[in-house]
C-alpha cells in the first residue's frame, strides 16, 4: 500500500466535533506511515469506542481499519472486546464474500450461455486498485451493466435462479432472492441466505460504448468482464460524488477512490485516457473536483497535477466553498445523514444541471421510505407483525431525521445566501436585497 505522508493544514472552514475528529483520525491512519503519538484514537474510553465502532460499521471502514492497524502493528490500540469483534467480523465477511463470488460466477455463466453482453460494476471490479482484498469490503449486492438488447434475457436468468423484481427506477432493476429484513449491524458481515442483484441497462451511447471496451480480470479463479480502466475510475468518482450529494455517504467510498488515485498516481497515460473518457460528461470535472478537494482536506495532498488541472483547479467558486464549509461533514457525519448537500445542488441547478428531485421535494417528501423487508412467499402472523414493527420504527426514525435536518438546512441556507451574494451570484443578491427592502437590477 502506497502511503502519502504529506499532510497539509485543511482549508475547511467548519469546526469538527470530537466524534468527527476521531473519524478523521481513522482516515489518517491510511496515509500516515506511523500512528502519531498524539492521535486522538489513543486512550479512548469504552463509550467513545462504542460510538466509533458503530460509525466504522455504517461507513464501511471497519474491516479496512482493522487490517490497517495490523499492517502498522498497532492492533493493541483496540480494546480486547473491539479486537475480538472485528476479528470475528473479518472471518464472517470472508465467508460472505466467498458466497457472493460463487453467486456472481453462477449468474455470469448463465448470462454468457444466453449471450448477454454485460460488465460487472462496483464491488469486485474495484479490486485490486481500490480494494486490497474483497473480503475487507462491506458489500451488500452484485451489480451488472447490461446491454439494452439483453435485458429481457438477463431478467429471465435471474428469475430462473429464484430472484424476484423488487424495485425499478429508470434504467436500474433491483432483484432480490429469499426473505430479507431491514439491514442490521448484527448481520452486516454474516454469510447471507438471501441475495440482491442490480441490473443497470446501457440505454444510452455512453454506456453502450463502455460495454464495447471492457476488459477481463480474474479474482480467485473467477474471470469477470469489467469496465476499461479509465471508465471504471470515472464511474467510481461520479459515484462517490453522488453519495456525497445525498442524505448519507459512506467514508469507505472516499477511501477506495483515494486508493485508486494513489495506485495510478505516476501513470501519465492513464490520466490522459481519463480526460478523454470524461469528455462526454459535462459535469465530470466539477463532480470529481469536489470529491478530490474533500479527500485532500481529510487526508492531505495526494492528487497528481495531471488530474487537478482540469478538476480541482477549475472548480466554480461556489463548489469550492461548499466543499470547504461542508465537505468534511458530509463524509464524517453520523449514520443519520444530512440535507446540506441541497445547498450545492441548488447552485448546480442554477448553472443548468437540475437534479432528479427539487429542494422542496427533498425537504418535504410525500412518499414513504422504501424498506428492505421482503418476503415473496407465505407469511406467518408473527413475521407479518415483525414487518409492521420494523416499518413503524423506520417511519419514526425518518420523521425525526426530516424534522431535524430541515431545521438545520434552513439555518445554513441563510448563511449560504450571504456567501453566494458576496461571490456575485445574482439569485442570492436579489434575495438578500428583497429581504432588506432594496432593489437590485
Amino acid at each position: 500500500m502506497l502511503a502519502v505522508n504529506t499532510i497539509t493544514k485543511s482549508p475547511d472552514r467548519s469546526r469538527l466535533s470530537r466524534a468527527q475528529q476521531m473519524r478523521q483520525a481513522v482516515l489518517l491512519t491510511f496515509c500516515d506511515g506511523t500512528m502519531p503519538e498524539n492521535s486522538c484514537l489513543r486512550n479512548l474510553s469504552d463509550r467513545h469506542w462504542k460510538k466509533l465502532l458503530h460509525w466504522l460499521d455504517t461507513s464501511g471502514l471497519a474491516l479496512y481499519f482493522f487490517d490497517r492497524l495490523r499492517e502498522l502493528k498497532k492492533i493493541d490500540l483496540l480494546p480486547k472486546t473491539v479486537h475480538a469483534r472485528l476479528e470475528q467480523n473479518f472471518a464472517d465477511n470472508t465467508k460472505r464474500t466467498k458466497g457472493m463470488l460463487a453467486e456472481l460466477d453462477a449468474i455470469q455463466r448463465e448470462l454468457q450461455r444466453t449471450e448477454v453482453r454485460y460488465a460487472v460494476l462496483k464491488g469486485f471490479s474495484l479490486w485490486p486498485h481500490s480494494v486490497p482484498h474483497p473480503s475487507m469490503r462491506s458489500q451488500l449486492d452484485i451489480d451488472f451493466l447490461i446491454a439494452d438488447s439483453g435485458i429481457e434475457r438477463a431478467v429471465r436468468v435471474l428469475e430462473e435462479r429464484g430472484y424476484h423484481l423488487f424495485a425499478k427506477s429508470g434504467n436500474s432493476w433491483e432483484f432480490k432472492i429469499g426473505q430479507m429484513r431491514e439491514a442490521s449491524l448484527k448481520t452486516l458481515y454474516k454469510p447471507v441466505r438471501y441475495g440482491c442483484v442490480e441490473l443497470h441497462v446501457a440505454a444510452d451511447r455512453r454506456r453502450t460504448a463502455m460495454l464495447a471496451r471492457t476488459q477481463t480480470i480474474k479474482y480467485d479463479s473467477v474471470p469477470m468482464p469489467v469496465l476499461a480502466s479509465a471508465d471504471l475510475f470515472l464511474g467510481q468518482g461520479l459515484h462517490v460524488f453522488k453519495h456525497i450529494c445525498s442524505e448519507s455517504s459512506r467514508a469507505s467510498h472516499l477511501l477506495e477512490f483515494w486508493r485508486h488515485v494513489i495506485a495510478r498516481r505516476s501513470d501519465a497515460a492513464f490520466w490522459r485516457d481519463l480526460r478523454v473518457a470524461a469528455e462526454p460528461y459535462p459535469r465530470a470535472s466539477i463532480e470529481i473536483g469536489v470529491v478530490l478537494l474533500i479527500a485532500t482536506q481529510l487526508m492531505g495532498e495526494f492528487v497528481p497535477e495531471a488530474l487537478t488541472c482540469w478538476t480541482v483547479d477549475t472548480l466554480p467558486s461556489y463548489a469550492r466553498l461548499w466543499a470547504e464549509l461542508y465537505g468534511r461533514r458530509a463524509v464524517l457525519g453520523g449514520s443519520h445523514g444530512s440535507k446540506l448537500y441541497l445547498l450545492l445542488q441548488r447552485e448546480l441547478a442554477a448553472d443548468g444541471a437540475p437534479a432528479s428531485r427539487t429542494v422542496a421535494q427533498v425537504l418535504v417528501p410525500w412518499s414513504l421510505p422504501k424498506l428492505m423487508t421482503y418476503n415473496p412467499g407465505p407469511e406467518l402472523l408473527a413475521d407479518r407483525l415483525g414487518r409492521y414493527r420494523i416499518k413503524l420504527q423506520v417511519l419514526y426514525y425518518r420523521l425525526h431525521f426530516h424534522v431535524l435536518e430541515d431545521v438545520r438546512y434552513l439555518f445554513h441556507a441563510a448563511r449560504w445566501r450571504s456567501h453566494m451574494a458576496r461571490l456575485g451570484r445574482p439569485q442570492a443578491q436579489r434575495l438578500l436585497a428583497r429581504n432588506k427592502g432594496m432593489t437590485i437590477r
